[in-house]
Order: structure tokens, then C-alpha cells, then sequence
């Protein structure tokens, strides 16, 4: 009976691993695709396959222990599904040393919070938090947030 029981776990870790190792091999549009919520490092991030799809926000910083960052992440995982609703994909990047290429193209000094259009136009650009109502706000007087909020009438 046990080496039964044993078969079957086997088994399933067997079923489960290809689907967990498919997840993490997703690509980051793929990822935010599946969950609208999920919080995506920028490392891995091609800014141009959100064109159209998506509209970023970047949340830029030194170190994960900047009090800026924390608060503004807070803010941002508070009212995710806010943003869910509007197209926005957070993205994270919280280390120089390893400059991505959002970094490098988006040059932040410290803390900054970037809000990138479907379009790839940088539309806002924030050297302090900015909470959920107020980015709210800005994308809904984008041409194309009207324009969308529009059509799902």
C-alpha cells in the first residue's frame, strides 16, 4: 500500500513539475497574460511586447529597502485590480548594478515611477509614490483609455 501511495505522489509531481517549470519559463507577457495582478521583474522585460496590449507602469529604485518604494508598491498591490481593469502591468527594477534595458533606456536617478502608454510613449514620470486613483486618473484621459471605455459600452 505505501509503495502505491508512493507511485502516485511520484506520479503527480511528475504531472505537476512540467506545468509549474511552464509557468516560469513563460514569458513575462505571457505571465501577465495568465494574471493580470502578478508584479513582473524587469530584467526579462522586452518593453515593446506590451505595445498595444498593455500599458506599464515601471517602478524604479536603489535598493527593495527604499521607504519610496515600499510605500509605492504598497499603494500598488492595494488597488491591483484597479489596474487590472485599465491594462496596467507593474513592472519592478530594483537594481543598478544590473541595469536593465527599461533602465537603461528610461534613465531613473533613484526612485522614480513611470507610466508607459499602450502606445510606448512615456506618458508620466514621478520622482515620488503616486497611489492608485491618481494614476487611475491619468489613464483615464488617454485617447485610448476613452476610447476603450467607449467600446465596452
Amino acid at each position: 500500500m505505501n509503495s502505491r501511495l508512493a507511485s502516485l505522489a511520484i506520479a503527480a509531481l511528475a504531472a505537476i513539475s512540467p506545468r509549474a517549470q511552464a509557468a516560469e519559463e513563460a514569458t513575462p507577457l505571457a505571465r501577465w497574460q495568465a494574471d493580470p495582478t502578478v508584479v513582473l521583474e524587469a530584467q526579462d522585460i522586452a518593453i515593446e511586447d506590451f505595445h498595444w496590449l498593455a500599458r506599464p507602469v515601471v517602478v524604479f529604485a536603489d535598493s527593495p529597502a527604499d521607504p519610496r518604494y515600499r510605500q509605492q508598491m504598497a499603494l500598488l498591490t492595494e488597488r491591483i485590480d484597479d489596474l487590472a481593469l485599465r491594462d496596467v502591468v507593474v513592472i519592478v527594477d530594483t537594481d543598478p548594478s544590473a541595469p536593465s534595458a527599461l533602465r537603461t533606456g528610461l534613465r531613473p536617478r533613484g526612485f522614480m515611477l513611470v507610466l508607459i502608454g499602450k502606445d510606448g510613449d512615456v506618458r508620466l514620470r514621478k520622482p515620488f509614490p503616486w497611489d492608485v486613483r491618481e494614476l487611475s486618473r491619468s489613464i483615464d484621459k488617454m485617447p485610448l483609455r476613452q476610447q476603450e471605455i467607449r467600446d465596452r459600452r
